[in-house]
């Protein structure tokens, strides 16, 4: 199978996005906050803006399967407050869970969370709770800065994050860390947010032991991991200043990278710097960068091309990138495909 690990749903009908609006004008105007029930969608709206894009694509460039969650620019943890945050979180993660109702051979969930700055993450438990019990979702999606580039939250090694941690442990799920919009004007979201949220994950993971208290946790760096694998050797550096283990073993038994690097040089780094077994295939597609690469004649996030050309991967090597690697640290997912006999 081809399993594509970083998929959002950016093609929402445009009635969710009408009913954002809304809501984020009932913060200052609390007589004009919409009700959830006011929001209309119906399946047909979803199958709709799935069958014309995501899936379309998915056919066109041969993936099987896609971990499917709310857009990652929607999740916007710094506007409003707990409250706004958990009812939103809320629609987007149902409204993913719809999607793999309706498309259950192609699509699976991960969730958003409710997070919002200077809230303990405790309080996202009751949403990821609902999302694995009640929707089957394999995965989350954790913002380190819900500030949205402000960057007011504890590091990822610090205990504020160990409740959300535990949560993961116990249910087998893994977190892509995955920040969402910038509202820093010095920080493009996702040309420079994005990759510097990515690059300060690795970091803050490579400075703590968190592995050392939870052995069993696993964290998706998306994006290639930023700037990691083209700087690893200073990471390795840095590592050894701080006297951490070799990052063999104080980060790669926990830490993943998926293929979301948008041409061929970079995948070829990232599959000769970083270990093959902790790659996981990924495209996000339709979402930061949509177009056609004027040097290839081909979507710049077609990335199953850069896989497939790479010299760095072997028939054992490509079948760990698109699907033995998720099963395995997807243990929800392995577990839903062999119920379905696959």
């Amino acid at each position: 199978m081809i399993i594509d690990i970083h998929g959002h749903y950016t093609t929402a009908p445009k009635a969710l996005e009408d009913w954002r609006k809304r809501q984020i004008a009932g913060i200052k105007d609390p007589a004009a906050m919409p009700k959830v029930s006011e929001l209309k969608i119906s399946d047909d709206e979803l199958r709709e803006t799935i069958e014309t894009n995501q899936l379309a694509k998915m056919r066109q460039r041969g993936s099987d399967l896609t971990i499917f969650s709310p857009r990652a620019s929607f999740m916007a943890h710094h506007i409003g407050d707990f409250n706004v945050s958990s009812t939103w979180a809320a629609i987007c993660n149902e409204l993913c869970y719809r999607v793999s109702q309706l498309f259950p051979e192609h699509f699976i969930g991960a969730a958003m969370l409710p997070q919002s700055p200077g809230v303990d993450p405790a309080s996202c438990i009751p949403e990821l709770e609902k999302c694995v019990k009640q929707y089957g979702f394999v995965g989350i999606n954790l913002n380190p800065d819900p500030s949205g580039g402000h960057w007011t939250s504890p590091p990822l090694y610090d205990r504020h994050w160990y409740p959300l941690y535990e949560k993961m442990v116990e249910y087998g799920i893994p977190a892509m860390i995955h920040v969402s919009t910038s509202c820093n004007a010095c920080f493009h979201t996702t040309g420079a947010h994005y990759i510097n949220a990515d690059t300060t994950a690795v970091m803050q993971l490579i400075q703590g032991d968190v592995f050392r208290d939870f052995p069993e946790l696993k964290f998706v760096i998306p994006h290639g991991g930023g700037a990691a694998p083209y700087h690893w050797g200073r990471y390795r550096g840095l590592a050894q200043e701080l006297k951490k283990p070799l990052l063999t073993d104080h980060l790669l038994h926990n830490v993943f990278f998926d293929t979301c690097v948008y041409h061929q040089p970079g995948i070829d780094l990232l599959t000769r710097v970083i270990p093959v077994d902790n790659i996981l295939f990924a495209s996000e597609m339709i979402g930061a960068v949509k177009g056609i690469d004027p040097e290839t004649g081909h979507n710049f996030d077609d990335t199953k091309r850069y896989i497939e050309a790479t010299l760095n991967l072997s028939a054992e090597d490509r079948y760990k990138v698109y699907e033995g690697n998720a099963r395995r640290v997807y243990p929800r997912l392995d577990a839903a495909l062999k119920a379905k006999g696959k």
